[in-house]
């Protein structure tokens, strides 16, 4: 296995941040074959493996009974996440707009990262550990800052300590332990850990059995080039573009991952002047992925990314934007800013040795103010 390395070490000989791509690729699909089945429709799978204990009429009315394998089903999948990641974000606000809280379990690391082979003194990388609330602060890997737990789910599938440890289980072979991570718990191992598509698992038809809002269609067939045309540019400039600004070793790849971000931020604004969503009318996946990085701009990229040419707050129509996003239901609940804070301010010693988070500038008292979105109704 090759040496263990994080984000902040991704970069070019140019000084270039050059993000590597995911390895776990597989999908949750129906059909007998299905190496990752999606979950059955409770009515048929009833009438297919009810115990003859269980009377029919019974079964009928009580369909997740716990000895029968739909139940077992209902629960296989579970997410590891961090709060700060903008990636694992998104696959938590489309978990609260599917309605799939009691139907997919979740744990939360905690968000500065820490060694995650403490006892090898030949292994420094630092990584995402999982904590329990009530455990005690910890430091950044410098040695600096109290750094509570708050807010963290522990591993209560597999009872790990660290994110790393999961891609052991897996069989990982790569030096590079990422969230979000969903889990299968009857196998034991990574479905996938690509949040582009992860969300569409999530958002897709494989749990609308257990759905609360099956309806939700982030990706409809009649918008699907628009969005696949705005997830290209808005990754490249915008999701990744932050990190290219923020990474970079070197002047050069700095000035041109700040020129592409500014162009594709000044495009958005344009384009929001225009239509209600970035694909179109509908709200889509596309403003899901835009939106994690825009809701941590204005906190955490102005300052610690060096994107201090503007603030999301200096464009009219991307203030709005994002203000209604925050205020759809089970969004809100999503945007855990104390997290996001403390990881990038904490994690990278290198960057910001003794962990002293800024106070500023309070981006959630103002996504609560009335947004103007209606106006496109």
């Amino acid at each position: 296995m090759s040496k263990a390395v994080s984000a902040v070490e991704e970069v070019s000989k140019s000084g270039a941040f050059v993000r590597t791509d995911s390895t776990f690729r597989d999908v949750i699909s129906s059909g007998p074959d299905a190496k990752y089945p999606s979950l059955l429709d409770g009515k048929l799978a009833i009438a297919r493996i009810r115990p003859p204990s269980v009377p029919s009429l019974l079964a009928a009315q009580f369909p997740f009974v716990h000895n029968l394998p739909i139940y077992q089903n209902a629960l296989r999948y579970h997410l590891y996440v961090a709060n700060a990641c903008p990636w694992a974000h998104r696959a938590l606000i489309v978990r609260a707009l599917k309605g799939l809280e009691d139907s997919i379990s979740v744990s939360v690391v905690h968000s500065t990262w820490q060694r995650t082979r403490p006892d090898d003194p030949n292994d420094e990388h630092c990584g995402w550990v999982f904590r329990s609330p009530e455990d005690p602060p910890l430091t950044n890997s410098a040695g600096h800052g109290s750094f509570g737990c708050e807010g963290c789910v522990p591993d209560t599938v597999n009872g790990f300590s660290t994110v790393r440890q999961l891609y052991d289980k897996a069989g990982f072979e790569g030096s590079k332990f990422t969230v979000p991570v969903l889990w299968d718990k009857e196998t034991g191992t990574i479905v996938n850990n690509e949040s582009s598509e992860i969300i569409r698992i999530l958002g897709g038809a494989a749990f609308d059995s257990v759905a609360k809002n099956p309806a939700l269609n982030l990706y409809p067939a009649a918008l699907r080039p628009a969005i696949d045309e705005v997830n290209e540019w808005v990754y490249h400039k915008v999701n990744n573009g932050v990190y290219k600004c923020g990474f970079a070793k070197s002047q050069a790849p700095y000035d041109e991952a700040v020129a592409e971000l500014f162009e594709a931020l000044d495009r958005m604004e344009a384009i929001l002047g225009e239509q209600r969503f970035l694909a179109g009318p509908a709200f889509t996946e596309a403003d899901v992925r835009a939106f994690v990085t825009l809701v941590r701009f204005d906190e955490v990229y102005v300052v610690y990314f060096k994107t201090n040419k503007a603030r999301i707050s200096d464009y009219p129509n991307l203030r709005n934007y994002i203000r209604e996003i925050y205020q759809m239901p089970g969004v809100a609940d999503s945007v855990n800013m104390a997290h996001i804070k403390m990881h990038y301010f904490t994690s990278h010693a290198h960057l910001n040795p003794f962990g002293v988070i800024p106070a500023g500038p309070d981006v959630l008292a103002d996504l609560v103010q009335p947004h103007d979105r209606a106006r496109f109704d």
